[in-house]
């Protein structure tokens, strides 16, 4: 029996009627969420969400900028999606994700079982539940992929040439609170490179949640409920928002984001801390945001948001570092979004990105070399006395093209 996953009467979002039995042969004919449309009849019109080939309208104010940056910096997205199809890899990790917000959506007007994994470091049944119903999806798919999840660590072949990414609830704080904002994100890395993400986004507050969901697909694009998205045309540091984020632990990264943090609210028109990685980079690559940073971040917090950079232009979400936030979060924000709407990606001190990495840059582009005039000596500085800044994690034997 199908089921809504909003509880508001005002914009009604619909999932599969039966997402955790899905059958990629029969995708087409799945529901996704719809797209509201003044003028129509219903006040509602469904969109095809992967079919990547029609032309879409853009479904925010931005542009593509004409303005090409100073520096070229490395691209970080999958050249390709491997041995399998984009469309059937896209299909997939869109539908785990879906089927691991049903699982928040059913749980987010509903008492919290919270315990701790630090002193503030929360983790929720609902997260576990969220993964358990992600990875049967994947599983039930790629049997042999290796998988890391933010909850049960790794599992699968580690020789697999792909590496699934899997963030249950990022921004689990927000979603305890009834706070927005938090999203369930799902990517799939081939050599280690982004190759496909889907970021379900839950907006709103309670009683009127509602969802959007970002995908995207190396070297196909980057998507917002089916259209299209650019980042932002800003060139100017006065005239931009900005995003940044802060782990649990306030050690000497966390201490020199505080001072960054400072020092862009004097110059722009603000700084945001929003609480979620994967919806940061998204925010970026719908052009809504100029550019998030952060430190500590983990892979599953920054695969699938810097996939929904890299896809668009070749785009990255991908995060900073990778120790204060969850892996999954990372992996599963959308590299090629960013990327293909003109945006760009690297770490902290201005070197190419990599999902293992302990610091990330998501910037539209344009604004890229004029926020590292800032952000990169303060990075140098922080590696001058001693801050580990090499790769993260990566799982053993796993082969990589990086």
């Amino acid at each position: 029996m199908g089921r809504s996953l909003v509880f508001s009467t005002i914009i009604p979002l619909e999932f599969s009627q039966n997402p955790r039995s899905f059958s990629l042969l029969n995708h087409s004919k799945l529901c996704f969420p719809q797209r509201f449309i003044e003028n129509s009849q219903s006040g509602y019109k469904k969109i095809q969400l992967l079919n990547l080939k029609l032309a879409r309208k853009v479904c925010t104010k931005a542009a593509l900028s004409e303005i090409t940056n100073e520096r070229k910096y490395p691209k970080v997205g999958a050249p390709s999606t491997g041995p399998i199809s984009a469309n059937h890899l896209i299909q997939v990790v869109e539908t785990a994700a879906k089927t691991g917000a049903e699982v928040v959506m059913d749980a987010v007007n509903k008492p919290r079982n919270i315990t701790y994994k630090g002193l503030t470091d929360l983790v929720t049944d609902t997260d576990k539940m969220s993964e358990t119903a992600i990875l049967e999806v994947v599983r039930r798919n790629f049997g042999d992929h290796l998988i890391l999840g933010e909850e049960g660590g790794i599992i699968g072949d580690t020789l697999s040439d792909y590496l699934w990414c899997i963030d249950p609830l990022d921004g689990t704080t927000n979603f305890a609170h009834g706070y927005p904002s938090f999203a369930v994100s799902v990517g799939v890395l081939f050599r280690g490179n982004p190759a496909a993400a889907a970021v379900v986004e839950f907006v709103g507050g309670p009683m009127a949640w509602n969802t959007r969901t970002f995908t995207a697909i190396a070297g196909g694009g980057a998507f917002c409920n089916g259209q299209k998205i650019h980042a932002s045309q800003t060139d100017r540091v006065e005239h931009s928002l900005l995003v940044t984020g802060f782990g649990y632990e306030h050690d000497d990264p966390w201490a020199t984001n505080i001072e960054l943090f400072k020092e862009f609210t004097d110059v722009s028109r603000g700084v945001r801390r929003l609480g979620a990685a994967a919806v940061d980079m998204c925010h970026v690559a719908l052009g809504i945001v100029e550019a998030y940073w952060e430190y500590r971040l983990k892979p599953w917090d920054m695969a699938a948001g810097v996939l929904v950079k890299v896809v668009f232009l070749q785009m990255l979400l991908l995060h900073m570092q990778l120790d204060s936030i969850s892996l999954f979060e990372i992996v599963v924000l959308i590299n090629g979004i960013v990327e293909e709407a003109g945006g760009t990606v690297s770490r902290m001190d201005g070197g190419k990105f990599c999902v293992f990495d302990r610091s990330v840059l998501v910037s539209n582009g344009v604004l890229h070399a004029k926020l590292l005039e800032r952000i990169a000596p303060a990075t140098e500085k922080l590696k001058n006395k001693g801050i580990d800044f090499s790769l993260w994690y990566k799982p053993e034997n796993y082969r990589t093209d990086l």
